[in-house]
């Protein structure tokens, strides 16, 4: 039986930390690392209805993207994240949590989010976006992705593949009048990358909370842009942690979480 440790060296292993963005928070937030673990709930984000799910599974870890929080100066019952703490404390769950870091790993958010969008590089994967930095191996990391289509596709036929692949709701779009061939992917908010996809010559650029300034931009450029939402182009990866995590713990039962969803709703 895995300690919360081990499991949080294994997925430093394919996630490290040293890819984080500066001032994210991430790694064992709660919990104690040497206490064993009997079974894992993943979840793109630890809310209440997390919570109370992972205690009413007798799960004792939850991994998710999102951290819990970024910074805290007390832990009290009287805020959101106080409370969130205090239950899991109480009911012996832990907390772990892969934020950037598993943006930018090979193998996350990212490249689940270009598998969601069909896009491959000579066939094989997308390919980095742009370089944010290097590992100490020299390997090289970004939080994008980019590649192509098989064969270039309308705009709405791609929108309604997108969509389901996604289990998006609604996508929010501006049309280039373009077909759909070259794409770069950011998972969740990836609008400080849009033109460097549109350096690359990418015809079509999907992510997340994208501004009213970078749809006149895609205008002005002829490029399409589609936002799928923050939820939704990062939820890909949690089945990916998932199938991870059960292939290097079989005797720990990983559990996807139930209780989760899109928490933004249109009309």
């Amino acid at each position: 039986m895995p300690t919360i440790n081990e499991i949080f060296e294994y997925l430093d292993s394919i996630a490290p930390t040293t890819m984080k963005m500066e001032n994210d928070n991430v790694g064992l937030l709660v919990g104690q690392a040497k206490a064993n673990v009997t079974k894992i709930l993943v979840s793109l984000d630890i809310t209440g209805d997390v919570i109370s799910e992972a205690i009413g599974l007798e799960a004792n870890l939850i991994v998710s993207h999102h951290p819990l929080f970024f910074s805290l100066k007390s832990v009290t019952d009287t805020d959101t994240t106080g409370k969130k703490i205090i239950r899991l404390l109480s009911g012996g769950v832990s907390a772990i949590c892969m934020h950037t870091n598993l943006d930018a790993a090979e193998g996350g958010v990212n490249d689940a989010l270009a598998a969601a969008a069909g896009i491959s590089y000579d066939g094989v994967k997308a390919r980095l976006l742009t370089e944010r930095d290097r590992l100490p191996t020299g390997e090289p990391y970004s939080y994008g992705r980019v590649g192509n289509l098989q064969s270039p596709c309308p705009l709405p036929e791609y929108m309604q593949k997108l969509k389901t692949a996604l289990k998006a709701d609604v996508l929010r779009y501006h049309d280039a009048g373009r077909d759909v061939y070259k794409v770069a992917v950011v998972g969740g908010s990836g609008g400080d990358d849009f033109l460097d996809a549109a350096g690359q010559g990418c015809d079509t650029f999907v992510s997340a909370d994208l501004k009213y300034h970078l749809f006149l931009e895609a205008k002005e450029l002829g490029i399409n842009l589609i936002d799928g939402g923050h939820y939704c182009t990062e939820n890909p990866v949690v089945e990916v942690v998932a199938g991870k995590l059960r292939a290097k713990f079989p005797g720990t039962q990983t559990i996807i979480s139930e209780k989760h969803a899109p928490v933004v709703k249109f009309f």
